[in-house]
């Protein structure tokens, strides 16, 4: 029988890349969306096996709903990708341009969603036996990206992900991606095309493979981690042309 998986947040970006990329691998796929309704339904309508599924999963029904609607629909969770994200573009110097309502809403989505989601799928990954990719960020590393709340919630993400690995071992692994730099619109509209040209340019030139990332590139290392690394959970990968490893010049 096909394996079955959930990403969240996959109506355009990374996660629309992974559903693809798992479609093509022979999954079926939920395709989830907040309020890109037109976008998910092409996304799933180029999967082969898939459903378009609104929900915001920084409420906890609407994650259970979620994770209900694969059952209904194929009887079975083998993979959940926790994608969805959101962020608020402020300088990081700028600290009165963060408000504790932007803290929450960031966290909202990019912290609490993931555990509600994973929460509402545990049983039924558990019985498959399956596995969980958290998307993080290299902003939790470096204590970089779009804005100090975001850094700071990608880097409870990536704790998480250490704590649920722990708690639903043996049945489940969980790890977590962190992309650098990618190519998204969601990028272009952030910081603007000026700022992102030359961000872009500057990413590359010091990270150590001279390049940035595409989405394909994180749903290539996410389908890796729920189909091939058997043996790795509590992980966290850096997928960004290795510039963790880059002094700054």
């Amino acid at each position: 029988m096909s394996r079955v998986a959930i990403v969240t947040g996959s109506a355009t970006g990374i996660g629309a890349a992974t559903a693809l990329e798992l479609a093509n691998r022979g999954w079926r796929v939920v395709v989830n969306y907040s309020k890109s309704r037109e976008q998910a339904e092409q996304t799933r309508d180029r999967c082969k096996e898939a459903i378009a599924v609104q929900a915001d999963v920084g409420e906890d029904a609407d994650c259970r709903r979620l994770a209900q609607a694969a059952l209904d629909q194929w009887g079975r969770i083998d993979a959940l990708v926790n994608n969805a994200g959101t962020t608020k573009f402020v300088p990081h110097p700028k600290l009165d341009d963060l408000s504790d309502e932007d803290f929450l809403r960031i966290y909202r989505v990019n912290v609490i969603a993931a555990f509600q989601m994973t929460r509402a799928c545990a049983p039924a990954l558990k019985e498959a036996r399956g596995a969980v990719v958290n998307v993080s960020s290299l902003a939790s590393f470096l204590g970089t990206g779009s804005s100090i709340a975001y850094a700071a919630s990608k880097g409870a993400l990536n704790t998480m992900t250490l704590a649920l690995a722990r708690v639903l071992g043996p049945e489940v692994r969980v790890n977590a991606v962190l992309p650098g730099f990618v190519d998204t619109p969601w990028m272009i509209a952030g910081y603007g095309e000026q700022r992102y040209a030359e961000f872009k340019a500057r990413y590359a030139a010091n990270a150590p493979l001279k390049s940035t990332c595409t989405p394909e590139d994180i749903a290539g290392t996410i389908a890796w981690l729920l189909e091939g690394a058997r043996m790795i959970t509590g992980e966290t990968v850096f997928v960004d042309a290795g510039f963790h490893l880059a002094t700054p010049r």
